[in-house]
């Protein structure tokens, strides 16, 4: 059966337009179209079943854009989520009234801000506005401070814990939004840490509320100072740790850690403490288990290392040069090892959340924090 005759006239005039991208709404029966002079919409006048119906029009749609009645192939999804899409056929995608066909633009790496607009106005989805912020391109737009505003204004509804972390590291792209509102963001944090979280991933130097510079900073600047410039990335961490943005990054990760409301939380946690110590990271300290790498980073510091070559002998010489220092060593050495690695037999057990959830992590929450307090100068 073919399209009532009411509604092929008015699909056709539609599609004759120049349109920019096409939507359905299915619950309504109306297929609305962008055009270059606005939003134009057609009721449908369906003649049988809405679902068969609405293949239909998609049928018709498909058939004239790309020239195939077989519309966009959904069983795809995974391989345009992963951002396979080619860049070429991106504006026809959007012309097919397909969610889907929508959502592999929106992860496509050719994705461009005129492009981004269209997709919005066919499907105005918060994950589909997280998406197109990993886009440097789009994220660096006009349009990017649009969907920017929009995941901050939709933060209050967002129940995933993964999402507000995405979010939140989003929106801290710089430009993106106004030093009052990334304000307002971190006063919510002291309130629901996970907010928090989303900052030491986005801008771990830069946090909101900078505190103090450790005290002891300046009696060790010289000596870490003539290390740095002679290339010794130990010795450039170390003093990047004390100083005022190491210093704001430590308190925070403790602070999270102190109280994580969600399993996600301790995962990005783990994961953003291991990214910013990266420097520090020695293959022979890595492991699952993060009291072998307090172990292993002690026998490091010892010099019973017998491989790691130049990083050893690299840290042996900061070592050297500041020996009160070597708590401060070693606890550096634990934490750049740090992933979501060492949750893995704890997380593959339990689904558990608040509480529960943080008296199962103990065996790995208290001696991280242990050496978050080292980093502080806070000493038993």
């Amino acid at each position: 059966m073919n399209l009532s005759d009411q509604d092929s006239l008015r699909l056709n005039v539609l599609l004759a337009n120049n349109v920019k991208a096409i939507r359905i709404d299915e619950s309504r029966m109306e297929v609305f179209g962008l055009t270059d002079e606005g939003e134009v919409k057609v009721p449908l006048n369906p003649n049988s079943r809405h679902e068969q119906y609405l293949k239909r029009v998609r049928e018709m749609i498909s058939g004239h854009v790309m020239g195939s009645p077989g519309g966009y192939p959904v069983f795809l999804q995974r391989w345009t989520r992963m951002g396979q899409t080619r860049n070429e056929n991106l504006a026809e995608l959007l012309m097919l009234g397909e969610p889907e066909a929508v959502v592999a633009v929106v992860h496509a790496p050719g994705l461009s801000p005129e492009l981004a607009e269209r997709a919005w106005w066919a499907m105005p989805e918060a994950e589909n506005a997280r998406r197109m912020l990993e886009n440097k391109v789009v994220a660096e737009s006009e349009f990017g401070k649009e969907l920017a505003n929009f995941l901050i204004e939709y933060l209050p509804f967002e129940t995933e814990a993964n999402n507000i972390i995405d979010s939140v590291k989003l929106v801290l792209h710089p430009g993106l939004i106004s030093e009052e509102q990334k304000h307002k963001m971190w006063v919510r944090g002291a309130r629901k840490n996970i907010f928090y979280v989303g900052f030491l991933l986005a801008i771990p130097d830069d946090l909101p509320d900078q505190g103090l510079a450790r005290s002891d900073i300046e009696e060790h600047r010289q000596a870490l100072s003539s290390l740095v410039e002679a290339d010794n990335r130990f010795a450039s961490m170390l003093l990047r740790i004390l100083d005022t943005s190491g210093q704001s990054f430590v308190q925070t990760a403790a602070a999270i850690l102190r109280k994580p409301s969600h399993q996600e939380v301790v995962v990005a946690l783990l994961n953003g403490i291991g990214q910013y110590c990266a420097p520090f990271l020695v293959d022979e300290i890595t492991s699952d288990d993060i009291e072998q790498m307090i172990q292993k980073a002690d026998q490091v510091c010892q010099g019973d290392c017998v491989s790691g070559g130049e990083s050893v002998r690299d840290i042996q010489t900061l070592l050297e040069a500041v020996p009160v220092l070597r708590p401060e060593i070693l606890a550096l050495l634990v934490l750049a090892g740090m992933s979501e690695a060492q949750l893995g037999d704890i997380f593959a057990r339990t689904t558990a959340i608040g509480t529960l959830m943080r008296r199962k992590i103990e065996p790995i929450a208290i001696p991280l924090s242990n050496q978050l307090s080292i980093l502080l100068g806070i000493k038993d």
